[in-house]
């Protein structure tokens, strides 16, 4: 439920904090108090096209925050894998928090639950949450995708459902698959022959991971063979061949070091040290003198190591910057090649599970549909009975059901809410009703009898109440109370039957405070609950009041 709306600087509003109930919430007040600028500042929560002018007179900036309380569980998991996909803040318990700016200067920022969203992520959550029935365009019902949905699931059809949209990913992924191997015989055997030549060169190559290195430096030192041989019988000379050699003084060392252990057995240590570094010493001469005779000095040699490796550099230009890359891309076209090689007992393999799949579709489209056309004509007499109560008292409601162009996840029909309020007329689908005050009171037929089904927990009606009065209007307050037991309802309404049955009630006024105009917000409770609705029915008079009792009293039994 919406627990909170906080409003600052939004035309007439300066700073208004609204705290709603849950049930049936009604909200009055004179024609131009500002009932529509908090309709104007929810709207701005959905994530609806903001309009700038609507800052108030004065400021900078204008915002719009509310908490909500997701008490559902499966709504609350909903929702938080939602945040999750937008990169918003996790839900702290079940409280939601929502939020958006906008400025004079053009910047225009929303929040939920304290970080920076896209404004597509704050219509996500607002889609999920609260629906707008009226003058307003956030209304799911008229979309053919959702009535499908609410006559599926009124008719409890979830299994037959899910089994359609899987077959369907089925037939799906198998068309894509054949589409991606189903080119001409030309482009075949162009793409045969250029991964022909492309594995091919890859595989005459015999490459090993980091051949690049390896080969590189071979060459680098094949290259300069004259100068590695100088410096290998310098680095020897010094080591062991001079006659001051490093081995030759070491020697030394080691005497008079086993000649001073003989007199003091402490220096043992420093012997061992000695012995250490000599040996180190002979397997660095050693090393040297291996590396310096498998230098090639042959012209030959280097010409050949010259050729490996521009053949490796011009593989990495073609294939990958890399050794690996090139040997993943040498792997990746032997794949396709096998593939492409053998497409054709592929495509005919593809094209007989394609049958199959297709025929599931349509096994699984047809039991949704013959489902669907049982349920359909009861759920459209229901909701004319509604409609009936509503004051269309020859309307005629229907669920009219059509073969769709295609195949879809959600079967082949074609699910349109069709309506007819007056005989004669021929019926409309429910979004070419022309008139608010229609589409106001269909929607609360719909939604009082798709009240068990329909996920969307806040009801917001503005205009239920046009061109309705008497008996009628009595049943609209009844209908919008009873629908408050399954979802949180908001209504603006001028009608005291209406006004009467709500479990919060709420009055906008208009007052002048230091030469500015202002919308205050005020809950109604007692006489003051009284007074408002003696006003809407006509003044303050002893019978207007005296009727204002008799209709709350009326509405609390």
């Amino acid at each position: 439920m919406l627990v909170s709306l906080r409003i600052r600087n939004l035309a007439l509003i300066e700073d208004l904090t609204w705290e709603l109930g849950p049930g049936f919430n009604t909200l009055t007040g004179e024609t131009g108090a500002g009932k529509s600028i908090l309709i104007d500042a929810l709207s701005l929560l959905l994530g609806e096209r903001a309009d700038k002018t609507l800052i108030r007179t004065g400021a900078d900036a204008c915002s719009v925050e509310a908490e909500l309380d997701l008490t559902d569980k499966n709504r609350l998991k909903q929702i938080q894998e939602m945040l999750a996909e937008i990169g918003a803040e996790p839900c702290d318990g079940r409280a939601l928090l929502l939020k958006r700016s906008l400025s004079a200067a053009g910047a225009n920022r929303q929040f939920i639950n304290g970080s920076p969203v896209p404004l597509v992520g704050l219509k996500s959550v607002g889609d999920l949450l609260v629906d707008v029935h009226g003058p307003h365009d956030h209304q799911s019902l008229l979309a053919t995708e959702k009535q499908a949905e609410l006559l599926d699931a009124y008719g409890k059809l979830g299994l037959l459902r899910t089994g359609c949209a899987t077959t369907y990913r089925a037939l799906r992924e198998i068309e894509q698959e054949r589409a991606s191997l189903e080119i001409s015989e030309s482009e075949r055997e162009q793409r045969l022959s250029l991964l022909k030549h492309q594995v091919g060169e890859i595989q005459s190559a015999k490459l090993a991971p980091e051949d690049d290195v390896r080969i590189e430096n071979e060459y680098r030192a094949a290259s300069h063979a004259q100068s590695i041989l100088e410096q290998a019988s310098i680095i020897t000379s010094l080591i062991n061949d001079s006659e001051n050699a490093a081995l030759t003084q070491l020697a030394q060392v080691e005497r008079a070091l086993t000649a001073w252990q003989r007199m003091d057995d402490s220096i043992s240590e420093a012997e061992a040290l000695n012995r250490q570094i000599i040996a180190q010493l002979q397997e660095l001469a050693a090393t040297v003198q291996e590396r310096a005779e498998r230098v090639d000095l042959d012209p030959a040699q280097l010409r050949q190591l010259e050729d490996r490796l521009n053949l490796v550099q011009s593989l990495k230009r073609k294939y990958g910057g890399t050794v690996e890359a090139v040997l993943a891309f040498g792997k990746n076209a032997e794949t396709q090649l096998a593939a492409l090689e053998g497409s054709s007992e592929f495509l005919a393999a593809l094209a007989q599970r394609e049958k199959a799949a297709r025929a599931a579709l349509e096994k699984a489209a047809a039991e949704l549909s013959k489902a669907r056309h049982k349920i359909a004509g009861p759920l459209g007499e229901k909701i004319s009975q509604e409609l009936r109560a509503l004051g269309f008292n020859k309307a005629v409601f229907q669920i009219e059901l059509t073969p769709a162009p295609s195949l879809g996840a959600s079967g082949g029909d074609h699910v349109e809410f069709i309506f007819a309020p007056n005989p004669g007329e021929a019926a409309r689908p429910l979004r070419a009703i022309a008139s608010s005050g229609e589409m106001a009171r269909v929607m609360l037929a719909v939604k009082t009898t798709l009240a068990e089904v329909d996920e969307i927990p806040i009801l917001i009606f503005d205009e239920v109440d046009a061109n309705v009065g008497g008996e009628t209007a009595g049943q609209v307050g009844k209908k919008l109370r009873g629908l408050g037991r399954s979802h949180q309802v908001l209504c603006i309404t001028h009608l005291p039957q209406v006004a009467a049955q709500g479990q919060n009630h709420f009055a906008v006024e208009k007052k002048v405070k230091q030469n500015r105009t202002l919308t205050e917000l005020t809950r109604l409770e007692g006489p003051a609950r009284e007074r408002e609705l003696a006003r809407m029915l006509g003044g303050q008079t002893a019978a207007a009041l005296a009727l204002a009792k008799s209709l709350l009293t009326e509405a609390d039994k």
